[in-house]
């Protein structure tokens, strides 16, 4: 297929890109800028010069394709809400581009989900205490005969980027200690990015419409394991915050840190046949990064 990538250049992106194209697909790329374009020339995709914002690159970059993979977020969560609306907007227009041709457009979810008590399955509904609404627009967009699907991440690592933990780091480094909320022990799930990149592909070749998958390879890593690496890599002591404390010290952050959200893949696993491979867990990852360059 030829496919239409949001956030070609972005740390999934760069890992889906080369795994569309060695199984035999064709990537047209949006790139923010020159830079992004020759990168994605380099790595044999096509380059489609855009942003989230300019919709109507996102409307011919969908029309010219077989399908979609929607990736693209604007990770400045100090203006969440406006981003998800912008969020909301990119995925009401790519889905209006493919409407009554029922080709695939897979939409980019996230692992808080309105469950307690239990890890999240893949049919639970997403949380409606967040304003990201891309779950709910895919199905709206469903409506007009429009293939989609929904792919939710946890947080993906590699030994450079791990998520939201990532600015945990550098909140750490910039605090001088690295810490959680009360005992610690809520938990966030987690998967490899290259595990990540190849569900992906799964799901574009053998996504059902309405479906939502799961890319969780470890359920739940609690929070006070991530902060104790965190503070072995950066040497820096590591603490606990109260959740009176928590907004004080994490800012936009503490939005997240109090939630415990493990999440199974099970069912993503049985109807894709997907396995999380042996690759690095989040914690080994970050024991073995380079701390300087974080």
């Amino acid at each position: 297929m030829r496919v239409f990538l949001t956030g070609a250049t972005g740390f999934i992106g760069s890992a889906l890109v080369p795994e569309l194209i060695n199984a035999g697909h064709q990537v047209l790329g949006l790139a923010r800028s020159d830079a992004g374009a020759q990168s994605l020339i380099a790595a044999g995709a096509q380059a489609h010069r855009g942003d989230l914002e300019d919709l109507e690159s996102l409307r011919i970059g969908a029309a010219d394709s077989d399908a979609v993979i929607h990736c693209a977020f604007i990770h400045d969560f100090s203006k969440f809400e406006a981003n998800c609306a912008i969020d909301k907007q990119a995925i009401e227009t790519l889905g209006a581009a493919l409407a009554g041709s029922h080709r695939p457009l897979i939409v980019t979810g996230g692992t808080a989900l309105d469950v307690q008590g239990r890890p999240g399955a893949e049919d639970d509904p997403p949380s409606s205490a967040l304003p990201r609404v891309s779950e709910q627009t895919a199905d709206a967009v469903r409506a007009l005969g429009v293939r989609t699907s929904v792919v939710r991440l946890p947080q993906v690592h590699n030994t450079i980027k791990q998520g939201l933990v990532t600015y945990l780091i550098a909140l750490a480094r910039q605090k001088g200690v690295s810490a959680y909320v009360g005992d610690g022990q809520n938990r966030w799930a987690a998967v490899h990015l290259l595990d990540a990149a190849r569900l992906y592909r799964l799901v574009l070749e053998k996504g059902e419409p309405g479906a939502r998958y799961h890319v969780i390879a470890e359920e739940g890593v609690p929070l006070r394991q991530i902060a104790e690496a965190i503070g072995r890599g950066l040497n820096v002591p590591v603490a606990s915050k109260s959740p009176e404390e928590a907004a004080a010290h994490f800012g936009w952050l503490a939005l997240f840190m109090g939630y415990d959200l493990p999440v199974s893949s099970a069912l993503t696993q049985q109807r894709l046949g997907w396995r999380p491979t042996a690759l690095p867990g989040i914690i080994e990852d970050l024991d073995h990064m380079n701390w300087q360059a974080a």
